[in-house]
């Protein structure tokens, strides 16, 4: 099985451009999948196998005695039935894919900042030091363009045009996308860039202590900046949970209550599928009673104000 699982991670890295944690992550699922088999050719997999490895799934638990997550159920046999796919597509002989229905997940919950907290947030890095600058251009560049935490810890310098404010990112997928940097966001960061005193390219980096400062910097990592939001965000009087991914999410539903049309959403967060996209319409329906108010039944309306 070793061969026909490194052909087809093969075949995802190079035709498919999966990511490298793609990658990853697909070979942990079907090594993981193999192991519990005890086969040795895709030949050998059968629909009742993979019933059995459905109910060991549902039925894992860790050290502590927790669950695996529908989700993350998911994730395995999506990885298996592209697996079957792909050997189908090279006359392998073995289980047809569509043998393989995926149960209907539960739809995550996501929870909001609301536009106040936001605001309390956004403020929170005082102070004139060059840290503090750093900070608020981080939490502007997020919320200005929707980027994930990865893509901002990627940004360079050189790759962000301030006078223009937008700029291509490479995202999921390795697919292009244009962002758009908002005049707050564009004249903190063009502060942050010329208080700087290293010639790193890197445009988020940390800055050392005392005469370290400025001249002993280095990238700044997903976990890092993470850790600068979350103490912000105490910071802020936040009693939420808060993480960079939902500033992303605040950005989403900004632009969804402010009017965007859902597919100019999805190609500025850069999601292949619009139905990733949709989750964010459940959470503007605010805006849906006033809609309602405003266009429902006018014509009898009109007649009882007569």
């Amino acid at each position: 099985m070793k061969k026909f699982i490194d052909d087809f991670l093969e075949y995802c890295e190079i035709e498919k451009n999966r990511s490298p944690k793609t990658l990853e992550n697909y070979r942990r699922y079907l090594v993981h999948f193999a192991d519990f088999a005890h086969i040795t050719h895709p030949s050998e997999i059968t629909a009742e196998m993979v019933r059995q490895y459905r109910l060991a799934l549902h039925r894992f638990t860790d050290a502590r005695g927790a669950r695996l997550k529908m989700n993350t159920q998911m994730y395995y046999l999506i990885a298996l039935r592209s697996f079957l796919k792909f050997l189908h597509k090279r006359d392998i002989q073995t289980l047809a894919p569509e043998k393989i229905e995926l149960g209907k997940v539960r739809e995550r919950e996501i929870d909001f900042l609301d536009p106040d907290e936001m605001n309390r947030l956004l403020g929170a890095p005082d102070g004139g030091d060059i840290s503090a600058v750093r900070d608020r251009a981080m939490l502007e560049t997020l919320f200005s363009t929707g980027l994930r935490v990865s893509e901002l810890c990627a940004l360079n310098r050189s790759s962000i045009n301030l006078k223009t404010g937008e700029f291509g990112i490479i995202g999921k997928g390795g697919k292009l996308r244009i962002v758009f940097l908002s005049d707050r966001a564009k004249d903190v960061l063009e502060r942050y860039v010329k208080e700087r005193t290293d010639i790193d390219d890197a445009l988020f980096v940390s800055h050392g202590n005392g005469a370290e400062r400025n001249t002993s910097v280095t990238r700044l990592t997903p976990r890092s900046v993470q850790r600068m939001i979350k103490k912000h965000a105490a910071k802020a009087g936040i009693i939420k949970k808060v993480t960079p991914h939902q500033l992303r999410h605040f950005f989403a539903t900004d632009l969804l209550q402010g009017g965007a049309d859902i597919r100019s959403v999805q190609a500025m967060l850069g999601h292949a599928s619009i139905t990733t996209t949709q989750i964010y319409t459940h959470y503007t329906d605010s805006r849906l009673k006033e809609i309602h108010k405003k266009f429902h039944d006018t014509k009898r309306a009109g007649e009882r104000n007569n």
